[in-house]
């Protein structure tokens, strides 16, 4: 497949009947054997990605190293990949829109995109971030690429207000992001059943939630229309676990 068919697989793999599960990678070798797995298309996790290379989360790991990662990982696998690029590495939407447009040179076909200020205080206000968007939907869109953008908001994470209340912020949000270009909503941290619908019924594009604690599983997430279900960084902490355990057993 050419690049922009695998965009348009990926894009198209997003349905409220049959979510999209994304079990994700963290390198060229861990891609290839989730693939190997079933997998439908490739996504990586930032945490995931940064701890492998020994960086914390947060674009600490450098760019060229990420480039480097999601090179190899494209090399390997002809599913279709997209890339956790947190807040994309820049301030400047001139910047953001360069680098988001070297992943693409790279074969990338889709990106997860937060709104939290990587490395600094609170949220991107809405109209920060639908800019930030739509340069990227301009940019990517001048290469001929229908980059799938995953619109991410972060309200649902940490020490943020009641999900209840953070609700209105995220679905206007979302009616900006969507505006701006945005492909997917993305909401990690979210669990509440009648609020996971509720962003489904009113975001106007394929929600994606987070696996984990609380969570629905992926049947009632289908249910619900939920398009999308990431597993994030769990795969990688499973496996580091297991690797961890084997070493125990191999120095006794």
């Amino acid at each position: 497949m050419t690049q922009v068919e695998k965009a348009k697989l990926f894009a198209s793999l997003h349905t409220r009947d049959t979510p999209l599960v994304l079990y994700n990678a963290w390198d060229a070798g861990s891609a290839k054997a989730i693939v190997q797995g079933g997998a439908k298309a490739v996504a990586t996790s930032s945490w995931a990605v940064a701890e492998a290379q020994g960086y914390r989360d947060g674009e600490v790991i450098p760019l060229s190293a990420v480039e480097q990662v999601v090179a190899r990982i494209a090399a390997v696998v002809d599913a279709p990949l997209s890339v956790d690029f947190e807040g994309g590495y820049a301030e400047d939407e001139d910047e953001l829109a360069g680098n988001v447009s070297r992943l693409v040179a790279l074969g990338v076909v889709g990106i997860n995109f937060e709104d939290r200020v990587v490395q600094g205080p609170g949220f991107y206000p809405i109209d920060r971030q639908a800019r930030r968007i739509a340069a990227i939907r301009e940019a990517t869109d001048s290469l001929g690429l229908p980059l799938f953008i995953n619109a991410r908001t972060d309200l649902f994470l940490g020490r943020g207000p009641a999900p209840e209340v953070a609700i209105v912020e995220a679905l206007d949000r979302a009616k900006a992001y969507r505006e701006a270009g945005a492909s997917g909503f993305f909401v990690p941290g979210l669990r509440d059943e009648g609020l996971i619908r509720r962003v489904v019924e009113v975001a106007g594009l394929p929600v994606n939630v987070l696996t984990g604690e609380g969570v629905p599983p992926k049947r009632r997430l289908a249910e619900l229309g939920v398009a999308r279900l990431s597993h994030g960084s769990s795969p990688y902490v499973q496996a580091t676990a297991t690797l961890t355990e084997a070493a125990r057993y191999a120095f006794f």
